[in-house]
């Protein structure tokens, strides 16, 4: 590891170990798909179905006073959990990007972005593959922090690698999430380990 991802991780970790545990969403222009902006060179993006993702990037977002912005696909999966999980498998077999709700405006003002999603059959969800080809991400840290549901990330480190090959790629924050109270508890156990 070179000294400037030594230096970014400190600054990541430092800010976000110093949060306390609170319950709530990111707010609601977020989740509408807007970018919420602060004026910061740190972009939070985040695809969530269940929450369990939000609530990371909410602490991060609040820790780092940065921009954040909810990766929405222009169509709603299904809210019925085995339907969105036939729909996103057909998807990959397809390799099928979905368009997307928004997009982030001037993307190139980031120098980090943090992308949050959560592993939908073994890989990174076509909606988040969506976002990488949308958005060039040559030059930048890329720092991702992925939930599961008791898999592990999958083969979301070469997928990154392929749909972002020109960013400063970090290796991941990852951790099994199924509830709110047990994710915030884990990102901070964690953080406290890093600093």
């Amino acid at each position: 590891m070179n000294s400037d991802h030594d230096a970014t991780r400190r600054m990541l970790l430092a800010a976000l170990a110093g949060l306390p545990l609170v319950s709530g969403s990111v707010s609601a222009s977020t989740q509408s798909g807007a970018l919420q902006k602060q004026g910061s060179r740190i972009l939070v993006a985040y695809f969530t179905r269940t929450g369990n993702t939000r609530v990371i990037a909410g602490l991060i977002h609040r820790g780092l006073n940065t921009d954040l912005f909810e990766i929405i696909p222009a169509t709603a999966y299904p809210e019925d959990y085995l339907k969105t999980v036939a729909q996103a498998q057909q998807e990959q077999e397809r390799g099928f990007e979905p368009p997307l709700k928004e997009t982030v405006p001037e993307i190139a003002s980031y120098d980090t972005i943090c992308l949050g999603f959560p592993i939908w059959g073994t890989t990174v969800p076509t909606t988040v593959r969506s976002f990488l080809s949308q958005h060039d991400l040559s030059g930048k840290k890329l720092i991702p922090f992925i939930t599961h549901g008791g898999y592990g990330p999958g083969d979301s480190a070469s997928v990154l690698a392929r749909y972002a090959p020109k960013a400063q790629l970090h290796e991941a924050f990852v951790m099994q999430a199924d509830q709110e109270r047990k994710t915030m508890e884990s990102v901070n156990s964690w953080l406290k380990e890093l600093v």
